[in-house]
């Protein structure tokens, strides 16, 4: 019986051909693609879940139990509507992150000379501004919450705050987020280089595997990476500890230096840059020869 399945299976594999290979392929990169998605979130205990109702409805059909398996297929019949209703945060991060397309950042692919060289230098004065901010923030255990804003427009999250629309300065940072302040309790949003505005509500993390260490804020800003594609920083009120979060991900322990490199790397592209401009003077070379 096992070789007329080895050779029904060697028959089969011989018989594929390169459109089904491709859509293993593609079908392997989509379930590896929602096994990142739902990991460490409650997705997981949702696909337990739904894994234990499937158990159950095989053996209601293999053992013929029909009034299991009557009720098994209502419970199939309304699950999709119902993973829809369940995984919707999920399902909404997917789509966006989907929609976060470097092909939708031109400037990416542009040459420093071409790029808009007043938003480089915006940019580069503010995150140089916010750095030295955070040194004083930090030391004096100030709490603060700075998102910045890319690709995904945070007009949402900018009305539930205070327009500001300033030029960066370390005094003005420092104002914003002192305590006792109108609008120090929320996040600060840089756009284009300008302090755009404060006081903003974020989205938190439904993500409870994280530590129990980090706070409001820190949840705050897990959530705002997770349903964008901007850079939140943060800064502990009770240690000073500076962290950043980014595609879901939060970093703690990171120094002023650290910030910088890391705001220059994720907001300007330096390195992509260096890396195509490597690449096209590589082979503007071998064309020479």
């Amino acid at each position: 019986m096992e070789n007329i399945w080895f050779s029904h299976l060697i028959g089969n594999i011989k018989g594929m051909g390169l459109n089904d290979y491709l859509d293993i392929l593609v079908v392997a990169f989509i379930i590896y693609q929602l096994a990142k998605l739902v990991k460490e979130t409650r997705a997981v205990q949702l696909l337990k879940g739904i894994g234990a109702l499937a158990l159950v409805y095989i053996i209601a059909v293999v053992a013929e139990l029909r009034t299991l398996r009557f009720v098994m297929n209502a419970v199939m019949a309304t699950g999709v509507l119902a993973l829809v209703i369940l995984f919707q945060p999920e399902l909404r991060r997917m789509l966006e992150h989907v929609a976060q397309t470097k092909l939708t950042n031109l400037r990416h692919f542009l040459s420093g000379s071409e790029r808009d060289k007043e938003w480089v230098a915006q940019t580069t004065s503010c995150i140089d501004v916010i750095c030295e901010a955070c040194k004083s923030l930090s030391k004096t255990r100030t709490g603060a919450l700075i998102v910045f804003e890319r690709d995904t427009k945070l007009g949402e999250v900018i009305n539930t705050g205070t327009v500001v629309d300033a030029q960066p300065s370390v005094e003005l940072i420092g104002n914003l987020f002192f305590v006792n302040t109108p609008l120090h309790d929320g996040a600060m949003v840089v756009r284009n280089g300008r302090l755009y505005a404060s006081g903003c509500f974020l989205p938190l993390s439904q993500n409870y595997t994280i530590s129990k260490e980090m706070g409001t804020r820190h949840r705050a800003a897990l959530g705002m990476s997770e349903n964008s594609d901007a850079i939140v920083l943060v800064v502990s009120e009770e240690t000073g500890v500076i962290s950043i979060a980014e595609k879901g991900v939060i970093r703690r322990n990171f120094t002023v230096e650290s910030v910088k490199k890391y705001l220059q790397k994720g907001l300007l592209k330096l390195e992509d840059e260096k890396k195509e401009s490597g690449k096209m003077k590589a082979l503007l070379r071998k064309v020479k020869r």
